[in-house]
C-alpha cells in the first residue's frame, strides 16, 4: 500500500502560530469573563455592592461560554488531537459544573446568617458559624456517635465474613439461605425503622418486648437510656447492611482457586491454620473494598435515626446528618446547617483519604 492512499494527520506543528494565539486567547478571554462575572455576583451577594443581577445565570452561561471555548480551543491549538479531545471534555466539564456551582453556593450560605423564619433574609456573617458550631456540645456528641457507629463496622463485618463463609461452604438450603440473607438489603431503612424500632420495639404492645417480659424485663425499653438506645440503632442498621457486606465477601470467597486451599490440607494445614495463612490474606483486598464502602454508607446514617429516636434521648443516638437535618427542619437554620455539613465533608475528606492510604499499603506489594 503506498503512502499517498494514508489519512493526513494534523500535527501540532502544522498549526499555524496565529491560530494558536487565537485559541489561547479565547480560553483566557472568557476565563477572565467568568471570573469577573463570578466575582461580581459573590460581591453583589455578599451585600457589598448592587450591580443588578437577579440571579446567578450569568454566572452559569458565563461558564457556559468558557466551557466552549476551551472545547473549540482544543481543536485550533491541537487540531486532530483535540477533535478527539472532545469526546471526553463536554462531559468531564458538565460533571464539574455539577460539583462547582453547588459547592461555591454552598460556600456562601454556610458563611451568612439565613433563618427561614427570619424577615431580615440571609446576611453575611463572616465566621460567626464556625464560632457557634465550635461552642455547640450537641455537634460535637454527634460526631462523637459516628465514631461509635463506625467501630461497630469491625463486628459487623466479623459477622458477614462468617455468614459468607457459610454460605460458601456445601450446606443444605444453601441458595434459600443466600436469598434469606438478602432480603434485610432490599428494604429501605425508612421501612426497617417503622417495622422494627416503631413496632417490633414499642414498649407496651411490640413482640419483642413482650419477649422481654417473659425473660423478666419488667420494664422493657430499648430507647429509654442512652447505651441502650444506641445499641439498640446500632444492631438495627448492621441488621440492614450486614447482608451487603456478605454478598461482597462471598463473591471474593468463590473467586478463590480451590487449587490453593486444597493444596494448603495437603501440606497439613489444619481449617483454621487454612483461613488465617491462605484464604484471610487473599481476601483482604475485597474486605479493605467491603470495610470502606460500609464507612461511607454508615457516615450517612440517618434515615433510622430520625424515624425512630429523633437523636434522643438527649442527642445520645444522634449522627452529624440526623443533626444537620433537624437544624434545617426543626429550627430553619439553613445558614449554620451548611456551616455543619461543609465541615463534615471536610472531616469524611481527610479521613477517607487516610483510610484509602492505610488500605493502598496494607493491599500493595511487600518487599
Amino acid at each position: 500500500m503506498s503512502t499517498a492512499t494514508h489519512l493526513h494527520i494534523v500535527t501540532n506543528d502544522d498549526i499555524p502560530d496565529r491560530r494558536k494565539r487565537l485559541g489561547r486567547g479565547l480560553v483566557w478571554g472568557s476565563a477572565g469573563l467568568m471570573l469577573a462575572v463570578g466575582l461580581a455576583q459573590l460581591i453583589q451577594s455578599l451585600g457589598w455592592r448592587d450591580f443588578g443581577f437577579q440571579t446567578w445565570r450569568p454566572t452559569l452561561y458565563a461558564f457556559c461560554l468558557w466551557a466552549t471555548a476551551i472545547c473549540w480551543a482544543q481543536v485550533l491549538v491541537r487540531g486532530e488531537q483535540g477533535k478527539r479531545t472532545l469526546f471526553v471534555l463536554p462531559a468531564a466539564l458538565f460533571v464539574v459544573s455539577l460539583t462547582i456551582f453547588p459547592l461555591l453556593f454552598g460556600l456562601i450560605i454556610a458563611f451568612s446568617s439565613w433563618n427561614l423564619s427570619s424577615p431580615d433574609g440571609r446576611q453575611f456573617n463572616g465566621v460567626g458559624n464556625l464560632v457557634q458550631m465550635w461552642n455547640d456540645p450537641f455537634y460535637w456528641n454527634a460526631l462523637l456517635n459516628m465514631v461509635w457507629y463506625s467501630l461497630a463496622i469491625i463486628l459487623e463485618y466479623a459477622i458477614a465474613f462468617g455468614l459468607a463463609l457459610l454460605l460458601n461452604t456445601q450446606i443444605r438450603a444453601r441458595k434459600f439461605f443466600r436469598v434469606a440473607f438478602l432480603l434485610p438489603l432490599m428494604l429501605s431503612p425508612v421501612a426497617v425503622s417503622w417495622m422494627i424500632g416503631k413496632s417490633m420495639l414499642e414498649p407496651r404492645f411490640g413482640p419483642l418486648s413482650r419477649l422481654a417480659r417473659l425473660f423478666g424485663w419488667e420494664n422493657p425499653s430499648f430507647f429509654g437510656t442512652p447505651e441502650m438506645a444506641r445499641l439498640t440503632i446500632m444492631l438495627m442498621d448492621a441488621w440492614t447492611f450486614i447482608p451487603f457486606m456478605m454478598i461482597m465477601l462471598l463473591a471474593g470467597l468463590q473467586a478463590i482457586p480451590k487449587e490453593l486451599t486444597e493444596a494448603s490440607r495437603v501440606d497439613g494445614a489444619t481449617g483454621w491454620r487454612s483461613f488465617w495463612e491462605v484464604t484471610f490474606p487473599l481476601m483482604l483486598p475485597v474486605s479493605i473494598t467491603a470495610i470502606l464502602i460500609r464507612i461511607i454508607f454508615k457516615l450517612k446514617l440517618a434515615d433510622i435515626v430520625i424515624n425512630v429516636t429523633s437523636g434522643g434521648p438527649g442527642g445520645a443516638t444522634d449522627t452529624v446528618t440526623s443533626f444537620i437535618f433537624r437544624e434545617y427542619r426543626d429550627r430553619s437554620n439553613v445558614g449554620y446547617g451548611t456551616m455543619l455539613a461543609m465541615v463534615y465533608l471536610v472531616f469524611i475528606i481527610i479521613g477517607m483519604t487516610i483510610l484509602m492510604k492505610l488500605a493502598a499499603r496494607l493491599t500493595g506489594p511487600r518487599t
